[in-house]
């Protein structure tokens, strides 16, 4: 069925000229049930607009000043040795970093215990896809028997009819998680004949667990439950029982699968995973947004010659120990990322004819978007205690923060909210954040619900920031550099410093690459280890089977030690810029890395421009696949660009593996019937896009991507 072509010609609203598209789904869709008048939004964005609009345009325009006066400050001193009690007073002098205060403690309520108390899994998924979404919210419950059985978590994903012999496996893997997290008195769980609950107590096979407060709920009749529910470390997990399923029906007591709670949370991005650059892909942002907070988001496709259609679960319902009724949320609690404070967008333009900034856009309609569900008294609903979490990215020191913290007081007002219902998640990504941690926090004591560590996009303004003190290390090297232990250790420790434990989430960067399970669960459990009480993962799998690290791992009983041994990095650490020591580099090893880099340039952003996905499993030049989004290629464009200015490769030398590369990525998504080859024209705008991220990825605003990706965007669609 065709679509109705949206709408862009222009309506004023207010003084606004608002695509008329974007204007109608908010007045038509949006704001009913809201209790918010058409007026009084359009008249509330519009003095948002205009009052924050040029103090925005004024913090951008200090950024700038600032990166200049380091870029003086390095080239003046690049022949001799760095001298780093210099470079801090230079930074302190021109207020980048600035003076920390007293001891404090954050001031947020009606956190969620999802946030708050609960540690586990987060997912981060582009909001323009419904089916992505819809997954996210809904992994908030996985079968770890699909988990371990479909991946390569116990060696290589079998394809074909079922593997017997690997299902019973799985079990038995199963069962040793189960009983080192819930072990019994007598016996074990891959033994056990008899699960049954008497008086308000589980028993197995005439026994019962270790510790007996791990019993929290069961399905079905008492004496032959259909499900039993235990907990520890504040996440669930459900021994479903089932003797007609093909696994319980080989099994003594019956038990068919092992559900766990799994991502807790997940964050709905409207940021670096989405590819929205007008009043078009804006709207259809807000309307999925729209729809979760609402409940009633559906998604149909076809998936193995059937069609099927995907809504957001229902809670689960259990019965409690003392016979009464418990009920759990089936689905993640949602967060909503905005965008930084950089760019503008063609959807709205203010009364002089300029694009508005976007992430002002993004603060009054999603938060407008989320009354539909802080309005809601029974059901299925996102916040339970009335609150909007918003994650603010890409802001760069206190007085940024400061900014957000003041852009929400504003929406509030407007949208008739207490002040301090929206909460604020603050990433810890840019290095001017990093180094003044402490006071960003401050800034927004009374939201804050959320900080963590994002070493891509950490690593692109550092290299951005210091490009003119020299060569950079290659990328897997600059990994092992002091200064990222440092970053990693001091966002947690100043976290806890500030009281976020019990109030707040510490996060931990993302695991990108999705096949590769097996050494996910070796390696991430190192995040929970850290003192984090959430971790990214990139697909429900992976939140499944990284839960099991919350259970072994008690996060909160961490955070307690840590907090004793006070701070383990200062900012002094955070300084010390990952350049290359040694510059004996052989040809093979330069042009090994810039081949590294451009594949994963280009493999990304041919499918921004020409498909408009923004978020992506892209073969590396190896073949493995790897989530790419604008963080990593804005690593990757700032490395290329580094070396070019300080002479390791020349323009020729890029240009050539430019297309090299192309054509490796041509090859690589030649069954996508979709893709439009690169090669071996090489005039394409998505291979232009590219070309422009490294060539003049210097002068980019801090290193990143966003103004080239929507400029050629916008191009491509345009023709």
């Amino acid at each position: 069925m065709p679509q109705t072509p949206f709408d862009n010609t222009r309506e004023d609203r207010a003084g606004l000229q608002v695509a008329a598209g974007l204007a109608h789904f908010i007045e038509a869709e949006v704001l009913p049930g809201t209790g918010i008048a058409a007026d009084d939004l359009w008249q509330g964005l519009s003095a948002l607009v205009h009052d924050f609009g040029p103090k925005n345009r004024a913090l951008l325009d200090k950024r700038a000043t600032i990166q200049g006066q380091i870029d003086d400050w390095h080239r003046a001193h690049r022949d001799a040795p760095h001298d780093r009690e210099a470079y801090k007073a230079f930074l302190e002098e021109i207020g980048y970093i600035v003076a920390e205060g007293g001891d404090f403690t954050i001031q947020t309520t009606n956190v969620d215990p999802e946030i708050a108390s609960v540690p586990g899994p987060q997912l981060v998924v582009p909001v323009t896809n419904a089916r992505f979404v819809l997954n996210a919210a809904n992994a908030r419950w996985g079968s770890f028997y699909d988990c371990l059985y479909g991946t390569d978590a116990m060696g290589p994903v079998p394809s074909g009819a079922f593997d017997d012999g690997r299902g019973a496996r799985v079990v038995a893997r199963a069962a040793v998680f189960l009983d080192e997290v819930f072990p019994l008195v007598q016996t074990s769980h891959a033994t056990a004949r008899r699960y049954r609950v008497v008086d308000g107590v589980l028993e197995v096979d005439g026994a019962g667990l270790r510790d007996p407060r791990a019993f929290v709920g069961y399905r079905g009749r008492a004496d032959v439950p259909d499900a039993i529910l235990l907990r520890n470390n504040g996440l669930h997990v459900e021994l479903v029982f089932d003797g007609n399923h093909p696994i319980g029906r080989v099994s003594a007591s019956g038990l068919a699968d092992v559900v766990l709670e799994s991502a807790v949370s997940a964050i709905i991005d409207c940021e670096d995973s989405v590819a929205c650059v007008d009043a078009e892909d804006k709207t259809h942002a807000y309307r999925n947004w729209l729809g979760l907070m609402k409940g009633d988001l559906t998604d149909t496709f076809e998936k193995g010659g059937r069609q099927m259609t995907r809504r957001l679960n229902a809670d689960r319902n259990f019965v409690a120990p003392n016979g009464k009724p418990l009920a759990l949320k089936g689905r993640a609690l949602l967060l909503v990322r905005n965008v930084g404070h950089l760019m503008t967008n063609p959807a709205i333009l203010d009364r002089d004819g300029a694009e508005i900034f976007e992430g002002l856009m993004d603060a009054m309609f999603t938060v407008l978007i989320a009354l539909h569900d802080l309005k809601k008294t029974d059901g299925n609903r996102n916040s339970v205690k009335g609150s909007v979490y918003v994650v603010k990215p890409k802001m760069h020191g206190p007085e940024e923060v400061a900014f957000s913290d003041a852009i929400f007081t504003h929406v509030e007002k407007v949208l008739g909210l207490p002040q301090y219902t929206v909460k604020l998640g603050i990433m810890d990504e840019e290095r001017r954040t990093s180094v003044n941690l402490k006071e960003c926090i401050r800034a927004a004591q009374h939201r804050v619900c959320f900080i963590n560590t994002g070493f891509l996009d950490r690593t692109g303004d550092e290299i951005h920031t210091s490009m003119e003190a020299g060569p950079f290390s290659r990328k897997d090297f600059i990994k092992r550099k002091s200064w990222i232990t440092a970053y990693e250790n001091q966002n947690v420790d100043i976290g806890l410093e500030c009281g976020l434990s019990g109030k707040a989430q510490i996060g931990k960067g993302m695991w990108a690459i999705p096949d590769k399970m097996a050494a996910m669960l070796e390696q991430k459990i190192e995040h929970p280890r850290a003192g984090a009480t959430c971790a990214w993962v990139p697909s429900p799998t992976a939140a499944t089977l990284h839960a099991t690290h919350y259970h072994k791992v008690d996060v909160l009983a961490v955070q307690a030690a840590l907090a004793k041994g006070g701070r383990r990095a200062y900012v002094d650490a955070l300084l010390d810029i990952p350049l290359a020591a040694y510059r004996k580099w052989t040809p093979a090893q330069i042009r090994r890395e810039v081949e590294n880099n451009a594949q994963g340039i280009l493999g990304y952003v041919v499918r921004w421009i020409d498909q408009g996905v923004g978020c992506s499993k892209v073969p590396d030049i190896n073949d493995v696949g790897l989530m790419e989004d604008r963080a990593t290629c804005r690593i990757s464009a700032q490395h290329i660009a580094n070396w070019l200015h300080h002479g390791v490769v020349d323009r020729q030398e890029v240009s050539q593996i430019m297309q090299q590369m192309a054509e490796v990525v041509d090859r690589q998504n030649k069954s996508d019937p979709a893709y439009r080859p690169m090669a071996p024209d090489f005039d394409g705008i998505a291979y232009k896009a590219a070309c422009d991220l490294v060539f003049e990825g210097r002068e980019q605003p801090s290193g990143y991507t966003e103004p080239v990706l929507h400029a050629r965007r916008l191009e491509l669609k345009a023709r």
